[in-house]
């Protein structure tokens, strides 16, 4: 697993860009700070980069934060499988472990939701606590109907049409900005915090439509895990963090069954994207839980 850090590679010299060897794969990483480290684990259509205002906070406030590209999304590579969260989370463990972190706080939006969630449930012994915001996991959330009204409709309908093999990239493909301003028009209340030109740029190059895919063409097997999962609860501390115009409470409800120590909150007059629509109320809720880690070391 060889680790080649480079600085400031983003236009940002407190920023460290790490490109990682992980089972013959590249996984890249953006870190910042010393001190406790904090996985950063982003969501479908993003990058690492949704979490840029996050890893300043992170670093300022004295923990090690390190914002990952999962494996298919920005300069990671794209490989063919691994797309189903059991793999994605034993990939990112790797990756903990090659900086040198064999026990760590997660925090995961969106698809890093699902990934966290297995990170903490498959490695327990590794995760010290698990933060997760804006999205339901398959396999534990109750499974949405086909007939949504169109006010859920509008956050549920990509689930189906991006299984779908082959048709998304025929349509998409060529029209990426077309396809992917729609979701950040309709996902979120902050439009203009979005960095949608850095993500469309992303899911623009080569094969990065088909990775980005490659998540829900894996959530059956996601879900079969997630069964086994939901056999056994996270012990250790959990916030669960949704956004009023957006997934509401429906974090915390999916986790509730399957938390010893859950606490969960909405932040106001923000959508889908929250750690760049309202980063300020996202952090005055995520601080606090991860500084409890120091009180209870």
């Amino acid at each position: 697993m060889k680790n080649i850090p480079t600085a400031g590679t983003s236009g940002d010299d407190t920023l460290r860009h790490h490109y990682l060897r992980i089972d013959g794969q590249r996984v890249h990483c953006v870190s910042a700070g010393s001190g406790q480290p904090v996985l950063l684990i982003p969501g479908w259509p993003q990058t690492w980069y949704a979490w840029r205002h996050v890893l300043h906070a992170l670093a300022e406030a004295g923990f090690e934060a390190i914002a990952v590209d999962p494996p298919g999304i920005g300069e990671s590579d794209r490989p063919a499988h691994g797309y189903d969260t059991g793999s994605a989370a034993a990939v990112l463990h790797q990756t903990m472990q090659a900086l040198g972190h064999e026990r760590y706080q997660v925090v995961g939006h969106d698809i890093g939701m699902w990934i966290a969630y297995a990170l903490a449930s498959d490695q327990p012994q590794a995760v010290q606590r698990l933060a997760v915001t804006e999205a339901v996991i398959p396999g534990l959330a109750p499974e949405p109907g086909i007939f949504a009204a169109p006010a859920d409709n509008i956050f549920l309908w990509h689930f189906m049409f991006n299984q779908v093999a082959d048709l998304p990239e025929a349509l998409i493909s060529g029209r990426e900005r077309a396809y992917l301003d729609f979701m950040f028009d309709r996902w979120s209340y902050r439009r203009d915090a979005v960095a949608s030109e850095t993500y469309i740029a992303a899911y623009s190059r080569p094969g990065a439509l088909r990775a980005g895919f490659a998540w829900y063409r894996a959530i059956p097997e996601t879900i079969r895990q997630n069964q086994v999962r939901a056999q056994r609860r996270l012990t250790m501390p959990v916030l669960a963090i949704g956004a009023e115009h957006a997934t509401g409470n429906a974090p915390m409800l999916t986790l509730q069954p399957h938390a010893d120590d859950l606490r969960g909150s909405v932040v106001p007059g923000c959508g889908h994207f929250i750690m760049e629509e309202a980063p300020q109320a996202f952090l005055a809720q995520l601080l606090p839980f991860l500084q409890e880690a120091d009180h209870a070391a």
